[in-house]
């Protein structure tokens, strides 16, 4: 476990526990998931601090709303629903989230003989999915990001796997536009 946390208990256990008053409970479980659950907001919002408004809003709900859950999906994908809908959420109430194009507008600027710059894949990548609309970087996020098969991300977004597929074919056709200037070439 993390941070020294050795608590043995299942998630199913804690958030019963939690539910029945263990003080403890709910903040072992967070920090059991809270990397991946702050990467999935981060990952999502793609800014620091809307991430963390994201988590916090998250964490809010899931504490009010943790009597009601059915237990009819695992405990960590229902934390990264909740998580991944109050992102969504905050960048759909975010006006002023803008996202920054990689290509660049006036090309004549670049040096075309120039692919060796420090290119920082991972940097590129992230900004990458900041063109996508929110609902096919979800998808792209769980399945690529978070390794999960179709149907975990289809049991954690609650939609259809098929859904799931469409919109992971449409999310890698875009970033496949938008990284090409990666592809090396032969």
């Amino acid at each position: 476990m993390q941070r020294g946390i050795t608590d043995t208990r299942s998630d199913d256990q804690l958030l019963r526990d939690h539910t029945n008053g263990d003080r403890t409970a709910f903040e072992v479980l967070f920090k059991r998931h809270e990397n991946k659950l702050w990467a999935v907001a981060l990952r999502t919002t793609g800014d620091y601090d809307d991430a963390a408004d994201s988590l916090q809003d998250a964490l809010e709900s899931v504490n009010k709303t943790a009597g009601r859950f059915r237990f009819d999906c695992t405990v960590s994908s229902w934390l990264y629903r909740v998580v991944l809908n109050a992102s969504l959420d905050r960048l759909r109430r975010n006006k002023s989230h803008a996202s920054t194009p990689l290509i660049e507008e006036d090309e004549s600027l670049a040096d075309p003989l120039d692919h060796t710059g420090d290119i920082d894949l991972s940097l590129s990548i992230g900004r990458a999915l900041d063109v996508l609309p929110p609902e096919q970087r979800a998808v792209i996020i769980l399945l690529h990001i978070h390794d999960l098969s179709v149907a975990e991300a289809s049991e954690t977004l609650g939609i259809p796997p098929g859904t799931v597929k469409s919109r992971a074919n449409r999310g890698r056709a875009k970033l496949a536009l938008v990284l090409g200037h990666l592809r090396t070439e032969s």
